[in-house]
């Protein structure tokens, strides 16, 4: 079966023509799914991706599935790419006692000092980064990110001192 198979080759052999999945309903594509798959149809599978897996599994079933040497190595570099288990997370930035963190939030400087164990901000002792930027800012965040200790803030991108 080809991509530009004809109607009548779905009638003869009792497979949609590949062309015509994505003008099938929901219930039609969940039907095939069950006739394909043996298996209910995932709930969440967004339209586009039903789709997909139907044609690849009508392709799969003409012409054949992957050989053996092509599974072995997609299963090598899957293995590869997955995350080892029990590999520790990223280590913390590690400040020394005395660095200052400066960080202007609604028109407000707010500076915190590190300390041997904890922070100081205002007079007060916290234990966390996270417990200060929750002060400042009045709702719950990552302390590190607010600060700009962390990837993905404008800081640490622009290599700038917080």
């Amino acid at each position: 079966m080809t991509l530009a198979s004809s109607q009548s080759s779905s009638i003869t052999t009792g497979v949609p023509d590949l062309a015509a999945l994505p003008a099938l309903k929901r219930s039609a594509l969940r039907q095939w799914w069950r006739t394909l798959f043996n298996s209910p149809m995932p709930a969440k599978a967004s339209r586009l991706l039903l789709i997909y897996c139907l044609a690849y599994r009508i392709q799969q079933n003409a012409y054949g599935g992957l050989s053996a040497t092509a599974r072995q190595r997609l299963r090598t570099l899957a293995q590869a790419l997955a995350p080892e288990r029990g590999r520790a997370k990223p280590a913390a930035v590690r400040l020394a006692p005395g660095t200052r963190l400066i960080r202007q939030w609604r028109e407000q400087r707010h500076e915190v000092t590190v300390l041997e164990q904890g922070f100081a901000y205002r007079g007060h002792r916290y234990r966390s980064l996270s417990a200060i930027a929750r002060v400042i800012s009045g709702s719950h965040c990552s302390g590190p990110r607010f600060f700009g200790l962390r990837p993905g803030t404008q800081a640490v991108e622009r290599g700038a001192a917080p």
